[in-house]
């Protein structure tokens, strides 16, 4: 007996010194080493940022929220407030994050991915925004952090030509007809990809079933167990085969708008496989069908079919209702999911439900929100507490060198230091 507590004993203050060394409640994060993959998913209470360290120091920016400034819900309890606070624009704070955590001294940006051009992913156009002082465009979301930290490649759902799901003009025409807000972000959004061409950036459209375009950049060789799947780019989802992507989509009549996939469904999807880790993230892509929807608006289906599980999963559409369909749940199985929620939509009810039913899947799965509102207490109720492990913080998954394991580490988003607030795991890869 007593040589069976010294065994215990041993083990635990193993796991509590596996612990330390990657955080401590109330302390600074201990910084990335090379082998270890961090995936920040920093909370601006503005949108969705998600900031990237792959094992041999490549980073990559994954969208980079900044709604507009005007919009009457941002005023309300519907939605979150700016963190850590009001003084600075959201893209400053992202910049800031970045230079916090990146792991050079001189940070720059091996890649920036925009999952799809909705405000929250990729900034909005207006009026008061700063101008960049050479290439004439304003400075929000991904424009503002581009201009702060160097973007060496972007990727996004249309580059060069944006002519899907038709012409750019026609397509501009149609969504921007009525919104001219929308029409000057778009503006905006082409100038500065313009200007940042000109001046050394690459910039290609996602290819659907790749895995060579997001590559490590510093020691590929090192790392073979390492690589990103683009699971899909507009209506092109991987088959699952080799590198063949397949068109979910029927064609677009330009003159038909009905025909046209909205914006959240043209949303790019990716998958990051370390060692026996597995990670899922899919802008806005939506899955579940409402009234007068087309049965391919449903994308999340053929995309789960291709992907199986995961270790770690971050909720479609923010949670959203229209998303994290029953079938995606039950298939990708997380033991983790993430939701990068700014608005009382996020989650919606029935896709809480769905996340935690055992009906679904069986075994524990853990839940971490950057914004839980109030208003989702109101209206969800008790089970949001009994769900979730964290409701508010940045969200960052540090896994272990080889991908065996993994910790969830909350990030204290009040601060600028961004401390510490809490560690849960270690959590044992699918494949370990």
């Amino acid at each position: 007996m007593r040589l069976f507590y010294c065994l215990l004993s041993g083990l635990l203050c193993c796991t509590q010194g596996l612990v330390a060394q990657i955080a401590q409640p109330g302390a600074e994060l201990p910084a990335w080493k090379e082998g270890y993959l961090d995936m920040h998913h920093v909370n601006t209470g503005r949108g969705s940022t998600a900031f990237y360290v792959f094992p041999d120091g490549t980073t990559m920016l994954l969208d980079a929220g900044e709604m507009d400034i005007h919009d009457g819900r941002v005023f309300t309890p519907r939605n979150s407030v700016i963190v850590p606070n009001d003084s600075k624009k959201p893209y400053e704070w992202i910049a800031s994050y970045i230079q916090r955590f990146h792991p050079k001294s001189k940070p720059v940006l091996d890649y920036a991915l925009i999952t799809h051009f909705h405000d929250d992913h990729f900034g909005a156009w207006y009026p008061e925004m700063p101008f960049h002082k050479k290439g004439g465009f304003g400075l929000t979301g991904i424009t503002g952090v581009a201009s702060l930290i160097p973007v060496k490649m972007l990727l996004d759902r249309g580059y060069p030509d944006y002519n899907y799901p038709v012409a750019k003009n026609r397509w501009l025409e149609q969504v921007g007809k009525n919104d001219t807000p929308y029409r000057r972000t778009m503006e905006n959004y082409w100038r500065f990809i313009e200007f940042g061409v000109k001046n050394g950036m690459g910039a290609a459209t996602l290819k659907a079933g790749s895995v060579n375009q997001v590559r490590l950049q510093y020691n590929r060789e090192a790392y073979p167990q390492f690589r990103v799947r683009n699971l899909k780019a507009n209506g092109l989802i991987w088959s699952g085969q080799d590198s063949l992507a397949v068109d979910h989509f029927p064609p677009a009549h330009p003159q038909l708008p009905a025909t046209w996939p909205d914006e959240n469904s043209m949303s790019l999807a990716i998958l990051i496989e370390y060692g026996g880790f597995r990670y899922y993230t899919g802008g806005d892509n939506p899955g579940n069908l409402f009234y007068g929807n087309h049965h391919w608006r449903d994308v999340e289906t053929p995309m789960a079919r291709v992907t199986g599980k995961v270790d770690v999963a971050t909720l479609d559409h923010h949670g959203n209702r229209d998303a994290v369909n029953e079938f995606q749940v039950k298939t990708l199985q997380p033991r983790v999911w993430i939701g990068q929620s700014w608005s009382a939509d996020h989650p919606g009810h029935e896709v809480l439900v769905r996340m935690v039913s055992p009906h679904l899947y069986n075994g524990p799965r853990d839940l971490f929100a950057t914004n839980m509102l109030e208003a989702n207490r109101y209206v969800i109720g008790p089970l949001i507490d009994r769900s979730y492990k964290s409701q508010q913080g940045h969200i960052l998954v540090r896994v272990l060198p080889g991908g065996s394991q993994y910790y969830v580490i909350i990030l204290d988003d009040q601060r600028e230091e961004a401390k510490v607030k809490a560690v849960f795991g270690p959590y044992d890869s699918l494949s370990k």
